[in-house]
């Protein structure tokens, strides 16, 4: 501080410009040497001045006179130049360049010393930031170099227009680097999807999109990482049955639809609603209620607004395929057979676009969702037309669809026929259907392993527990039905209430009827009991409100189960509650319109009835 006073002091030296001393102007002289020795201490610019005897009308005189040639003023003052230099670390073009900073900007004459004193500590820090920095372009460390001679002649506009070109070689260098790192980490989500590990994907597409701010000028690029990140996240969900990172894809094709709004880019637009439409319906084919899924098909709704057949016929084609699979996840939970019926209908439509030659796995992919559709109208209608139908069209998807090719897409097929062969099976009685749908479902589970695929693999476990206990009904012995048991316990283990409550509910309802047909060939109660307790699990979420006819079944079977029971017991309270919800499934069938459910449970009744008469004394 003591070397910046006596900056100030000196200053009145500065004065004797020409043949004009400063005695001679204001008629006083204060030594550079009276600074020093009069201040100590901590000392406030502001009053600099008056300390060191120099009033503030002597230092805008200095100012006003910056335009002296620089020259005759280090000749006139040269010691005076040297304890400047000295005091403030400035030379004598700096020194120049700050009287005329501080003459431009009009500061008022008590603030002179202050900002003298400000200047030459910026010069200062000017020294440091337009140095060299390790990893500079040579490019940007020339730049710097010339900015720096500039700053040390005191040409700060010459040194300022230099930075601003570091500033933007700099900008460009960092716009590569961006581009570089983010690549980068897309890169990795990649590799991560090759080794079928989503969740890490979408790590990696996260960090590339993180990478660029919003509406920067790689907008585009970043919602192409988002987009990528969301597809992940999907596959992470529907794969491996984790409904949380199915949530997360959800909520980011949403802020999609924000960021790439229809009037922008209408194709982009009606694309991610399609997509946040297939999430939702996985989602909502998970759980209770049907909300999900409506909103499924307002999502696809409002992606045919611009996926219009005659614009973009293959997208369009795919999205009616899509809507046509939600269709199937509503009819499959409301009475009677409307939504099934629009579901084949869009089924149709799709295969007027996805042609066999023009476009064979999207081709056989809708043969498969159309083989789902007539084995669900198959459980309506009764008879086996559309079962024949539905295992015709899974044999011709098994045409395009095989396990070299597309293994995945191949098991899920195997799978579907095993479930229509099963119900075929079922009807048309004989064994050779139902070791078919066995034979289906064991070849499906080479590729649908619990490690890659759980809750597909536990749909499979499922369906070859369905026609090993059919099979286990028709054959002596109980090996299969053991068989049966212990394949929905398998499935199980991954179709956890939580997780997918309602397809828990159906496997609890089947292992229900397996251990009923096993207690039915025992003497004893305890697989009777076991299987009320199974029906018991499954209505909790088999809930009337909600899945009236999946109700329906559980209800009547436990009433089965119950009638059963009540006649070893030779309860007849049991015995009435068995009749009672017998005829409620039989009446909720037959309203709903299930003719062969409905019979099934119609076929029960007389039996129900005269065990409560027989229970009763009657």
């Amino acid at each position: 501080m003591k070397q910046h006073l006596c900056f100030i002091a000196a200053l009145g030296m500065c004065l004797a410009w020409s043949s004009i001393s400063y005695g001679q102007v204001f008629g006083t002289r204060v030594e550079a040497t009276s600074c020093a020795s009069a201040i100590g201490g901590n000392v406030t610019a502001s009053n600099v001045s008056v300390v060191c005897g120099i009033p503030p009308e002597v230092l805008d005189a200095l100012v006003n006179s910056r335009t002296k040639v620089l020259e005759e003023l280090v000749s006139a003052h040269r010691e005076t130049i040297t304890l400047l230099k000295g005091s403030l670390d400035l030379n004598e073009r700096q020194i120049r360049a700050a009287l005329e900073a501080i003459g431009e900007s009009n500061v008022p004459a008590e603030r002179l010393a202050a900002k003298l004193v400000e200047i030459a500590e910026n010069f200062k820090a000017l020294r440091e930031a337009a140095s060299a920095q390790p990893g500079d372009t040579p490019n940007i460390a020339a730049l710097k170099a010339d900015a720096q001679k500039a700053i040390e002649a005191g040409e700060l506009a010459k040194a300022d227009a230099l930075l601003a070109d570091v500033e933007t070689e700099q900008r460009r260098a960092h716009d590569r680097f961006a581009m570089n790192e983010a690549e980068t980490s897309a890169r990795r989500g990649d590799i991560a999807l090759t080794r079928l590990r989503y969740a890490e994907a979408a790590k990696h597409f996260a960090n590339a999109a993180a990478v660029f701010p919003p509406s920067s000028v790689h907008e585009d690029k970043r919602t192409s990482y988002l987009q990528k990140e969301a597809s992940a996240l999907y596959q992470q969900g529907y794969e491996l049955g984790d409904n949380d990172a199915l949530l997360s894809a959800i909520e980011r094709r949403k802020r999609l639809l924000e960021l790439i709004p229809r009037e922008r880019a209408p194709l982009h637009w009606a694309r991610n609603q399609n997509s946040l439409g297939v999430a939702l319906t996985r989602l909502g084919e998970r759980e209770s209620g049907t909300g999900k899924l409506e909103d499924a098909l307002a999502a696809f709704r409002e992606a045919l607004k611009e996926r219009s057949r005659e614009r973009v016929p293959l997208e369009w084609a795919t999205t009616q395929s899509n809507m046509g699979m939600t269709f199937v996840r509503l009819g499959e939970r409301e009475r009677g057979t409307a939504k099934l019926e629009e579901a084949v209908a869009a089924f149709h439509e799709a295969l007027k676009e996805r042609t066999r030659e023009r476009v064979p796995l999207e081709w056989a992919g809708t043969q498969n969702n159309l083989g789902i559709v007539l084995v669900d109208l198959a459980g309506r209608e009764g008879g086996t037309a559309n079962l024949e139908q539905a295992v015709v069209a899974y044999r011709e998807a098994l045409k395009v669809r095989g396990r070299e090719r597309t293994p995945l897409d191949w098991a899920t097929t195997q799978s579907n026929l095993g479930i229509a062969l099963e119900r075929l099976g079922e009807r048309e009685g004989g064994t050779a259907k139902l070791e078919e749908a066995a034979a289906a479902c064991r070849e499906a589970l080479k590729e649908r392993t619990r490690e890659r695929v759980p809750l597909d693999w536990a749909r499979t476990q499922n369906t070859l527990g369905n026609a090993l206990r059919v099979l286990g009904v028709r054959e002596s012995g109980t090996g299969k039905l053991e068989e049966a048991i212990a394949a929905y316990r398998e499935a199980l283990k991954e179709r956890t209430r939580e997780r997918v409550p309602l397809d828990w509910a159906t496997t609890q309802s089947n292992l229900g009827l397996a251990l009923f047909d096993l207690g039915r060939r025992e003497s004893g109660t305890g697989n009777l009991e076991e299987a009320l307790a199974a029906y018991r699990e499954a209505l909790k979420e088999r809930r009337r409100e909600q899945v009236p006819l999946d109700w329906a079944r559980s209800f009547g079977d436990e009433g089965i189960a119950l009638m059963l029971l009540a006649e070893r017991r030779k309860d007849a309270a049991m015995a009435e509650t068995a009749l009672s919800q017998i005829n409620e499934a039989f009446e909720t069938m037959r309203d709903g319109g299930n003719p062969p459910s409905a019979a099934h449970y119609k076929r029960q009744l007389p039996g129900a009835r005269a065990l409560v008469a027989r229970l009763r004394g009657g």
